[in-house]
């Protein structure tokens, strides 16, 4: 596995795949475009209605916690249109959302989880469970903690995990609301390369075998 900045980079509109991974195993996984790819910062655009791969249990319902067994299904993503940004050795993701039919800039998503990992198609990484929603004005708040309880005691992660999820989320918030880079710059009026459709997985790819 490469660390951060290890693989050739990704060109702005490339097609990757995020994929989620628990224990070595695909958990969910999503194609995104490219919009920048350096050693200090990645950046990715997920339009409205993308395709998906979510894990889902013997009633198809999707799962929120990996415990076995669990089935992959192809979904569509929400009518969002998202920026994500993702820094080396930092322990969260933050996603920029837009409605896709009035433009209107909807504030941050903060997506606990760890630093991605380059493969041949994209990217790796797991999910902590604990978001933190910061709205335009600065304000903000958890979300899923009652995910992040379960997975406690279940043994899915520890309670140090957990405290160590908390505090990646509390310097989240700092890096926004103190316009940390990137957020020293206003990003509410971004919008995607006119010419980008939406991403697909790459021709072959299997959540099974991805590679």
């Amino acid at each position: 596995m490469r660390t951060f900045g290890a693989k050739m980079a990704w060109k702005p509109g490339d097609v990757v795949v995020l994929r989620e991974v628990w224990q070595g195993r695909t958990w969910s996984a999503r194609p995104v475009r490219v919009i920048s790819d350096s050693a200090e910062e990645r950046s990715f655009y997920v339009a409205p209605r993308n395709p998906r791969i979510v894990p889902v249990g013997p009633d198809e319902v999707e799962l929120r916690l990996p415990v076995d067994p669990w089935a992959f299904r192809r979904r569509t993503s929400s009518a969002w249109r998202i920026l994500s940004f993702a820094w080396p050795d930092v322990a969260y993701a933050v996603l920029g959302w837009w409605d896709a039919q009035t433009e209107e800039f909807g504030g941050w998503y903060v997506n606990l989880q760890s630093p991605l990992v380059a493969t041949d198609e994209g990217f790796d990484y797991t999910d902590h469970l604990l978001d933190v929603l910061v709205a335009v004005d600065g304000t903000w708040r958890w979300k899923d903690e009652d995910e992040l309880s379960d997975a406690v005691a279940l043994s899915i992660f520890s309670p140090a995990d957990a405290e160590g999820f908390y505090e990646a989320g509390r310097d989240a918030v700092d890096r926004i609301t103190n316009a940390r880079p990137p957020f020293d710059q206003d990003w509410s009026n971004w919008r995607p390369d006119p010419s980008w459709t939406n991403a697909d997985f790459p021709e072959g790819w299997s959540p099974e075998d991805p590679g």
